[in-house]
């Protein structure tokens, strides 16, 4: 494997159903052994996308390579090199976790099967599951046999859409740190996320909106780009005070961020001169913030949303 040229080199691409255009001149790079994360609302086009630039769709237009290999011409080769986690399960619930593997592992033409599937077993804590029928499992030990199944056959690169999704908190983490493990060992991961924690531990993130790449880059990079000030506020009625701030045309954005409000805008100046008049209220506790990703993101999509206008 040569971990100087990138994983993914994709420029241009674009697709469309029915009429309806999905993606719209989609280009990036992504390192070998990247966490790339990929976020935007529901219908934005992030599995359209994923699944072109690993081959698994041929686009309408544009070009690129995914493991070395043409997205065009070499689909099949990149397929072999490649394990895909859809959203929902999609393992045999009534086959034990250890049936589920083999069959997998004879698909993929595995070598030396029963080793390698004790070292699945192994590897992600399900040895003493191994009998259990997968339709048993629960949500976070689902994932965690899907995930198995997926690095089984040794893939260059892993799709994974939404893994986590109705997985409590606890599993989710465990997941992640199974990720980062196996992009440490220089596998190329590509992940579709709503959530904002799991875009923080991606090493780089795309923003999609309409089919558009809106934001790519770090998630520090991301947040530091964005050209936000952020004001934070501790207090009671945080609501009447959220309506009345986001009345003010210095202020493009106020929105409820954990037990505070976040308000945002571009320019420090009038911001500050905006909320001065709240300052001396004594049930509010003010200080200046960094805008967080969610901020960067949320703001975005608005300001797309008037563009679009």
């Amino acid at each position: 494997m040569n971990t100087a040229t990138p994983a993914i080199q994709v420029n241009g691409l674009s697709k469309s159903f029915g009429g309806k255009r999905v993606v719209e001149n989609f280009a990036i790079e992504v390192p070998r052994g990247a966490i790339f994360g990929f976020l935007g609302p529901n219908g934005s086009g992030k599995t359209t996308t994923i699944r072109m630039l690993c081959g698994l769709l041929t686009p309408d237009a544009g070009e690129g390579t995914c493991l070395g290999f043409d997205i065009r011409r070499e689909s099949d080769k990149i397929k072999r090199r490649v394990g895909y986690m859809t959203q929902r399960f999609s393992l045999y619930e009534d086959m034990t976790i250890r049936e589920n593997l083999e069959f997998i592992g004879r698909m993929y033409g595995v070598r030396s099967l029963e080793k390698r599937t004790d070292e699945i077993l192994e590897r992600f804590g399900l040895v003493a599951r191994r009998d259990q029928l997968a339709g048993t499992l629960s949500g976070g030990w689902k994932q965690r046999l899907a995930l198995a199944t997926c690095v089984l056959h040794e893939p260059e690169l892993l799709l994974l859409d939404e893994p986590t999704a109705g997985v409590d908190p606890n599993a989710r983490r465990g997941f992640w740190d199974m990720i980062h493990a196996l992009a440490a060992e220089g596998v190329t991961i590509l992940v579709s996320t709503h959530y904002m924690d799991e875009a923080e531990r991606c090493h780089r993130l795309a923003y999609l909106a309409w089919g558009k790449l809106l934001l790519e880059g770090t998630p520090s990079e991301i947040v530091s780009r964005s050209g936000l000030i952020a004001w934070e506020v501790l207090g009671p009625d945080l609501g009447g005070l959220q309506h009345r701030l986001a009345a003010l045309p210095q202020v493009e954005m106020a929105a409820p961020f954990g037990a505070a409000l976040h308000v945002i805008g571009t320019e420090a100046d009038a911001l500050e001169a905006a909320v001065a008049p709240f300052l001396n209220d004594r049930r509010y506790a003010w200080r200046r913030a960094e805008p967080s990703l969610e901020d960067v993101f949320i703001h975005t999509i608005a300001q797309s949303d008037i563009g679009r206008m």
